[in-house]
Formats: structure tokens, C-alpha cells, sequence
């Protein structure tokens, strides 16, 4: 059996409706969970970017990147280990505010984590770090000890960390 994996795909397609509700639904037949999912518009427009992480042996990765390809209008799809990509996630943590001036113990968390604060105000702070999975749920440890009014989190975003010709084929798709 092959080895699982996390993979980082990255799907580049028309905006279009409906695309997300098709590419799920391809995840979704296959029994396939998707760990992340981020969209955006990518460096052309009225071209989308998915980005989905999800935990595969290879053999089937290369199986789901043809169906996408096939079933999907996707202009192109790719997929990339860890190892080949860079990566981080964000979140904001909302705190009540006295605990900002009355713990020192929170400032040093702040300071250590790198982690930075958004607004403050009378009855709350936000704090916003970016970073991989595990910095962002130690932080979240540290800080539930004090009390967390609120928290999100995005899903993984990432880059290649070598030359993709994505954005050359992307220019000519835009021209």
C-alpha cells in the first residue's frame, strides 16, 4: 500500500458558479476529506484559485487531478508535498482587554509567538497570528488559559518553492 501523504493542491479555473459544489463533489465521491479549502482570486483576472490540503497515498492524488481536469472546467491543476511548498495559515483570537493590561504573562505570549494585535478597545483585544498549524494551536493553548472570547482560523495557504510556470500559462489563458 502507498504511503499517505499531505498534499497541497492548487486549482486555477474561470470564476465561474458552482465550481466549489463541483470540486467538493469530487473529494465527496471519493470519500476523500478535505483537511483545508481556500479560495481566491489568483494573479489574473477572472481567474479563481483553490487551494485544498487533504491526506492521500500519491497513486490516488494523481487519480484526483485527472477527474478534476476532466470534470471540472479547471485551466490547470497541481498538487505538492510539504516539502515543496511554503505554507501557513492564519487566525485571530479575541480577548477580553483588561487581561492585556493586567497579565503580564500575555504580553510575553504575544511577544514570543509573534503574534500581533489588531485593534483594542474597551472590552476586548484582537490578535491575529499567521503561521504553521502547530504554532497557531500552541498559541491557542497558551491563550485558553487566560480565555478566548473568540477564535477563527483560515485554511492553509501556500506558495511553490520552485518556479511554477503557472503564471506565464496564466497570462497567455488572459490574453
Amino acid at each position: 500500500m502507498s504511503e499517505i501523504k499531505t498534499y497541497t493542491v492548487s486549482i486555477y479555473t474561470e470564476n465561474n458558479i458552482g465550481l466549489l459544489n463541483r470540486i467538493s463533489a469530487i473529494f465527496q465521491r471519493r470519500k476523500i476529506n478535505i483537511e483545508s479549502l481556500n479560495t481566491s482570486i489568483s494573479e489574473i483576472e477572472g481567474v479563481s484559485r483553490f487551494t485544498i490540503v487533504i491526506n492521500l497515498s500519491e497513486e490516488r492524488m494523481k487519480k484526483i487531478i485527472g477527474q478534476l481536469e476532466k470534470q471540472v472546467e479547471v485551466i490547470k491543476a497541481f498538487y505538492h508535498t510539504d516539502e515543496e511548498t511554503i505554507f501557513l495559515e492564519t487566525c485571530l483570537f479575541k480577548i477580553k482587554s483588561d487581561l492585556l493590561f493586567e497579565e503580564r504573562q500575555i504580553q510575553n505570549i504575544i511577544k514570543e509567538s509573534s503574534a500581533r494585535i489588531v485593534t483594542v478597545n474597551k472590552e476586548f483585544f484582537v490578535l491575529e497570528k499567521a503561521g504553521r498549524r502547530s504554532e497557531i494551536e500552541l498559541l491557542y493553548r497558551e491563550l485558553s488559559a487566560f480565555g478566548i472570547m473568540q477564535f477563527v482560523r483560515s485554511g492553509r495557504i501556500s506558495v511553490t518553492k520552485d518556479e511554477m510556470k503557472i503564471s506565464k500559462m496564466l497570462a497567455e489563458f488572459a490574453e
